[in-house]
C-alpha cells in the first residue's frame, strides 16, 4: 500500500478571474466556490447564498454569457472565462434592459432573489435569441417567448415572496425592448400592458 504525504501539497493557488470586465488576482483555496470568491474575496455581494445546493437560483451569474449557479462552480474552473454578476450588467448609469424592466414592473419584494432573477433573465433572453428550445418550446416554429416559455426557463430561480406575477412580464418587457433580434418573438396575453 502506498501512502502520500499530503502535507507538502498546496491547497491554494493564485487565480486570475475576469469579473465584470476587470481582471482580479486572488489567492484561493481550491475548494472555494465561485460564489464565495465573488462575495467574500471581491466584495461583490449582489449574488446571494440561498441554499448553497444549486436549487434556489439566488446565486445565478453569467459565465461566458451563460447562466450558472455560482454556488456549484469552483472558482478555479472559471479561470480564463468571463464572469458577469448583477453589478456588471449596467453600463455606467444606464441600467441593463432587464434591470429597468424589473424596476418598471416592480418585479421584486424583499429583493434577496432579485440579482439571481435578473442574471437568469439575461441568460434566458440570450438562449431565446440563439434559438435554444426549452421543455415547452414546440417542435416546430422556433422559440416564442410567451408567459409559459418564460416561466419554464426561469423555473430554476425561486422567489419566496411570490413576485412571479411581475417577474414574468418584466422578462417579456425586456425581450420586447431588445427586439428586433433574430429568432425571438414575444407574445403578451390580452389586456397586459407593455
Amino acid at each position: 500500500m502506498t501512502t502520500t504525504d499530503t502535507r507538502s501539497q498546496s491547497t491554494t493557488s493564485t487565480l486570475r478571474l475576469q469579473v465584470n470586465g476587470r481582471e482580479h488576482e486572488l489567492a484561493l483555496d481550491h475548494r472555494t466556490s465561485l460564489l464565495d470568491a465573488l462575495r467574500e474575496h471581491l466584495g461583490l455581494t449582489g449574488s446571494k447564498k440561498g441554499c448553497d445546493h444549486g436549487q434556489c437560483g439566488a446565486c445565478t451569474v453569467l459565465l461566458d454569457g451563460r447562466r450558472v449557479n455560482a454556488c456549484l462552480i469552483l472558482a478555479v474552473t472559471a479561470v480564463g472565462r468571463e464572469i458577469t454578476t448583477v453589478e456588471g450588467l449596467a453600463d455606467g448609469e444606464d441600467l441593463h434592459p432587464v434591470q429597468q424592466a424589473f424596476i418598471d414592473r416592480d418585479a421584486f419584494q424583499c429583493g434577496y432573489c432579485t440579482p439571481g432573477q435578473i442574471c437568469s433573465a439575461v441568460g434566458v433572453l440570450a438562449e431565446a435569441r440563439s434559438g435554444w428550445p426549452s421543455a415547452v418550446t414546440p417542435p416546430e416554429g422556433g422559440v416564442q417567448l410567451d408567459e409559459a416559455e418564460v416561466r419554464e426557463r426561469m423555473s430554476g430561480n425561486l422567489c419566496r415572496c411570490g413576485a412571479y406575477a411581475n417577474i414574468v412580464p418584466a422578462v417579456l418587457d425586456a425581450a420586447a425592448a431588445e427586439l428586433p433580434a433574430p429568432g425571438i418573438e414575444t407574445a403578451y396575453h390580452e389586456g397586459e400592458s407593455r
